[in-house]
């Protein structure tokens, strides 16, 4: 029989109905989509507008800011519309100026929840920047910069977002370092601490820190890896620490579901944030950076933020030791 309806049609009613799906399960990720896709309802192609390699030679030195990159990342600045999920929360997120964790920030923040975040010293700027977003949206924005690598640190961060924001019933942990090495010959031992006091260390002491007074209901999500799973050649040291993640995250939550307390991470794949552009690929990876996924690009920390506020959300009751992946199509969960 004669299809009385066109391809373009059809397409267009199919977009349609994803929205509906996405926006009744993830309202802020269907705002995001709606933004990304533009033309699409036009009938092009379904696949949001972000930027595919080759991209440009450019380095910073560590920790790098996101508005000397190129392109510059997309934290959901403009497309991320909330919708109180999070409402009268109170989140501190680790690494929270740049990449993933000001994606989450803001998010949060669009959520309804009032936000602390830690950086480096040398990341002001883009903290600043957070900071505008988060008090946009009519929330609370605490700043605590230091070094995570110091203990003390950790234990006077936290203990400064519980005061400032009334407690802590979110806790993100984040931050992170990662270096390209082409064999472990390369890697100094100071390089190797450096990396497993940021990564591992500081998660470690943070959260020690924070369940000491997290109630029922409190969730903790941290940053793991597809690394973790698949890990790169020239990341043996961050792979690591990302592995040890996962196992940090089964475990913990097994401790606190007797407090009610929901532990769970995050596993992405390549997303295009300062971490890779001060060390943590070599020129020749970070030309073709995202070229291996299935869509053929990184991922857009924007595109990690609705899986950072369900973890967080009531919605998620029932979900504790997992890890979400979201890495393009490779490696797993």
């Amino acid at each position: 029989m004669h299809d009385p309806v066109s391809p373009a049609r059809r397409r267009l009613v199919q977009h349609a109905s994803l929205g509906v799906m996405a926006s009744l399960a993830y309202p802020g990720w269907a705002s995001g989509l709606d933004a990304a896709m533009g033309e699409q309802h036009n009938g092009a192609n379904a696949a949001p507008h972000y930027p595919h390699p080759p991209f440009e030679e450019q380095s910073q030195p560590w920790p790098g800011l996101t508005s000397k990159m190129h392109p510059r990342p997309d934290h959901g600045e403009t497309s991320y519309r909330g919708s109180g999920r999070l409402s009268g929360r109170k989140a501190l997120i680790t690494g929270g100026d740049s990449g993933i964790g000001r994606a989450a920030a803001i998010a949060y923040a669009r959520e309804g929840a009032d936000v602390a975040i830690s950086y480096l010293p040398q990341e002001e700027p883009d903290a600043q920047e957070v900071v505008q977003l988060i008090q946009q949206a009519g929330r609370k924005a605490v700043t605590v910069p230091g070094d995570i690598r110091d203990e003390a640190f950790c234990r006077s961060m936290v203990q400064k977002a519980r005061e400032q924001l009334g407690g802590i019933d979110i806790l993100v942990n984040n931050a992170a370092r990662q270096q390209s090495h082409d064999s472990i010959e390369q890697i100094p031992s100071d390089q190797f601490d450096w990396t497993l006091k940021t990564n591992l260390y500081a998660m470690f002491w943070i959260t020690r820190e924070v369940v000491t007074s997290m109630a029922s209901g409190g969730a903790i999500v941290s940053t793991a890896s597809v690394n973790a799973y698949d890990p790169g050649e020239n990341l043996l040291d961050y792979s690591m620490t990302k592995a040890a993640i996962v196992a940090f995250t089964k475990s913990l939550a097994k401790q606190m579901s007797h407090k009610g307390i929901r532990v769970n991470a995050v596993a992405p794949g390549p997303f295009w944030t300062p971490l890779q552009v001060t060390g943590g690929q070599t020129q020749k990876k970070l030309r073709d950076f995202g070229a291996d996924t299935l869509f053929e690009r990184p991922g857009q920390p924007a595109e990690l933020a609705p899986i950072y506020v369900l973890l967080a959300s009531a919605e998620a009751s029932y979900i504790t030791g997992q890890v979400f992946g979201a890495s393009g199509g490779r490696g797993q969960p």
